[in-house]
Order: structure tokens, then sequence, then C-alpha cells
């Protein structure tokens, strides 16, 4: 009988303390064990505290994990909450991402000072994100506009937007939801033509390979539609060699026993992209993504991806 908390590592960001709070909620609930059985840990990342760079120039999206996976392999922490999308698609050997909270909306949210809508900013406006992603897509549909990296806790980045240091910005609507902004909102983009990270809005929780105790206390919140239609989007991600180098986006929806996925790769000015769709069986999750990834690759051909070096 477990006598002592389990220990839940999370990052401090305002964000990751609601998702980590979520996730203790829902076990102390399913388990009908009282919220002190559940200790937050916060940790302080080398991704929180550099915000000056693009990520991409830094080291990626694993400078948002590797503390935390020091203390779980240490086995000072037994589970790690993440957003997802921030994860490396490779994880340290002992590690995987067990269970997933259910997905919110996944979205990007555009927040406008200048005009509601991104296609009714005026020519030459100002756009922040520290997404390439976003970026690629920004250029993509409005080539006019001035995209400059713009990092920071969501407060932070809703700051500098206020004090009109740009135009306009965007973020997870998801997040934003989280953190109880939705009203900041002046657009949600359709994702037909704006289509989000992949595992955006999905809270992942990261556990030791082969820890039993870890994985009977998570398999109660596990939700297995997230659980699959993320493990698709992580696998077409890993077929592309998917890092904060390179504009991705991708999302899966699953329905019964169904599961569709829509892809789309980009070159960081968003002249040129390429997307595919695919449909399938959700126990093939997995197949399906790296499916995906390898025919976008055949299609886009090697030159293609020479823009992304």
């Amino acid at each position: 009988m477990q006598t002592k908390p389990f220990r839940i590592g999370t990052r401090g960001s305002p964000l990751a303390l609601a998702q980590a709070y979520e996730t203790r909620d829902r076990l102390a609930a399913a388990h009908g064990m009282p919220e002190d059985m559940f200790e937050i840990v916060v940790l302080s990342t080398k991704g929180d505290r550099i915000t000056d760079r693009s990520l991409s120039e830094i080291g990626g999206k694993g400078l948002f994990t590797e503390e935390l996976e020091q203390q779980l392999l240490s086995g000072d922490l037994d589970i790690a909450v993440h957003s997802s999308k921030d994860m490396p698609t490779a994880l340290p050997d002992g590690l995987h991402l067990s269970a997933f909270l259910p997905r919110e909306d996944v979205r990007d949210a555009f927040i406008g000072a200048a005009a509601p809508r991104l296609v009714e900013l005026p020519h030459g406006a100002t756009v922040g994100s520290s997404s390439l992603r976003r970026q690629a897509l920004i250029r993509r549909l409005r080539p006019d506009l001035n995209v400059v990296v713009y990092r920071g806790l969501v407060d932070t980045r809703l700051r500098k937007l206020a004090e009109g240091q740009v135009d306009a910005t965007l973020l997870a609507y998801a997040g934003l939801r989280r953190l109880g902004k939705p009203e900041v909102v002046t657009e949600l983009l359709d994702p037909a033509d704006f289509p989000p990270a992949p595992a955006q809005g999905a809270i992942g929780i990261e556990s030791r390979v082969g820890d039993k105790r870890v994985a009977d206390l998570l398999a109660a919140i596990d939700d297995r539609p997230t659980h699959d239609a993320v493990s698709c989007e992580r696998a077409f991600l890993a077929a592309l060699d998917g890092s904060c180098r390179t504009p991705i986006a991708g999302y899966a929806v699953a329905e019964g026993d169904h599961l569709r996925f829509s892809g789309m790769i980009l070159t960081p000015d968003g002249s040129q992209h390429h997307s595919i769709t695919v449909e399938g069986r959700r126990e093939e999750a997995k197949a399906l993504g790296l499916k995906a990834g390898q025919d976008v690759r055949a299609k886009a051909g090697s030159g293609f991806f020479e823009a992304w070096s």
C-alpha cells in the first residue's frame, strides 16, 4: 500500500502548474485518494531560463524536459506532466509517454491588436510567434507580414502585445482555456487552413518503463482516443525527424475504431508545402502516422528538405 505521496514533476509556469494540478485532481478522483497523496514538484528547465532566443538556436524541445527526465530516471519523481507538443519524438531510454488526459481544443488562437483577424492585418504588420510552424503558416497566408521571434510566458506575450511591441500574436487555444483567458482571443483559426502542431492541446504524462505501480495508477486516467491520436501525430513527426527546426503540422481524430490523420510540412518561408491525409484503424495509429510521414517525405523530395537545414 502506498504510504508516501506520489511525486508529480512539472515546470513552474502558470500553464505547466495548471496542467500538473489537473493531473493530480484526476488521479485523486479516480482512485479516491486525498490530494496530499500527490506532491507537486516544481523544477526550472533551461528552456524556461533562456527566453531571448528561438528554441532552434538553443537546442530544441528537450530543453523543457531534461531536468524533469533526469529526476524521473533517478527515482526522485514518479511522473512528469508535459504539454505533449513540447515533447521531443525520441525520449531517454527507460522513459515513455504512458498516459494522456482528454484533449482540449486543438486550434490556434489569433490575438490581434491592429485587427481582429489574421487576414485583416494591415500590410507589413508585425506578428510575434516562437513557433516555426506558426511562422511558416503565417507567411504562407500573408507573405507581406513581418514575422518575428516572440518567446516568453503567456502573460509576458500578452503584455508585449498590449505595449505595442507587435501587432498580433498566436497562442494555443488550449493553453488559454486552461489559464482561464479565452476572452483575449480575437479569432480562432480553422485547422483546415492553419493546422495545429502535432499533439497540441494534449497533456502527456511521462513515466518509467516497467514501473507497474505507476502504470496501474495512470491507467485510470489515460484517455484512449487522445492517446491513439497523439501516438499517430508523434509517429508522423518522428518519420520527418521533427524538431524545432522543422515547420510541421498535423492532427488526428479518433472516432470509434477509426482514425483520420491530416498532416502538412512547409518550408520556413511558407512558400512551399505538402499535405497528406490518411485513414485507418485506431489500433494502427503509430503505423498510420509513420506511413504518412514517409509518404509526404517522398512526395516532397529531398530538395524540399534542404530549406530546413
